[in-house]
């Protein structure tokens, strides 16, 4: 367990994986400061952390690293996402802005204020949305220093039923949902996460999330990093919406090991 004032946590693999996953979305923790300038009460707070916490990915992805031949790294935001959220674009490219959940969210999960509209998202940034990627960007790096090659795997969940704020939310909504890049997600790369994860049920692309995380610095110019997005349906493995794990996690921990063999083994 990271001690309680870590804001996020890289935890070492194998020198010679180029393999990071990355879990951006599984604490709960807002610091005091922070709590400050949220208008919800602490009932409401709780039920939209309950909403948009990814809970439990964190453990799938422990899991995942003990099971996995060659132990990948490991980079997991140890703050909730309503504090900033890392993988948002921090400006008005990220079309998140427009229901009021960019880097710095003012609305939640239902499109009631979360903070003030006027909030300057300058001070959060600062604090922890910039060491968080320049952190981010270094773990990349060492990978690619290495083994000349990085491949970031994003693990996240979604709720069953369609919250208010998803852009994108009307398709399917299939056990394993596969996030993808144009640049960085390689065919093969999508192949293999597709069949890591049938043993977890149907599996689709790109609905309802798409996209998958990459740095800034290689984003859209540097081929040797990789990226894919898994999206995993929360009833597959807990009570929802902010409930207990259940025997899916086992299961998912598993295929996510099969993945990261498979993205170690395509090297070979």
């Amino acid at each position: 367990m990271a001690p309680a004032a870590t804001p996020f946590e890289l935890l070492p693999g194998a020198e010679d994986s180029p393999v990071i996953l990355h879990v951006p979305h599984s604490a709960r923790r807002i610091p005091d400061a922070v709590r400050a300038g949220i208008v919800l009460d602490t009932a409401s707070l709780e039920r939209e952390l309950d909403h948009i916490t990814d809970a439990h990915t964190a453990r799938i992805a422990e899991a995942a690293a003990r099971l996995a031949r060659l132990r990948p790294w490991r980079f997991v935001n140890r703050m909730s996402r309503l504090v900033v959220d890392p993988e948002r674009f921090p400006d008005e490219r990220e079309e998140m802005l427009a229901v009021g959940m960019g880097a710095v969210y003012t609305r939640t999960t239902h499109g009631e204020p979360l903070r003030p509209a006027d909030t300057d998202p300058e001070p959060l940034l600062e604090q922890y949305f910039r060491p968080y990627a320049q952190a981010m960007t270094e773990a990349v790096r060492a990978r690619l220093d290495a083994t000349g090659r990085a491949v970031v795997i994003d693990i996240h969940s979604y709720p069953t039923k369609r919250l208010p704020y998803e852009l994108h939310g009307a398709g399917p909504r299939p056990a394993v949902c596969i996030g993808t890049d144009a640049f960085h997600t390689p065919e093969k790369l999508a192949g293999l996460a597709r069949e890591a994860f049938a043993r977890c049920g149907e599996t689709g692309l790109d609905s309802p999330f798409a996209g998958a995380y990459v740095p800034l610095e290689f984003y859209g110019t540097d081929a040797r990093v990789g990226a894919l997005m898994v999206e995993i349906r929360r009833n597959t493995y807990m009570s929802e919406p902010g409930g207990p794990a259940g025997p899916g996690v086992s299961r998912l921990a598993s295929a996510l090991a099969a993945l990261v063999d498979g993205v170690d083994g395509a090297a070979h």
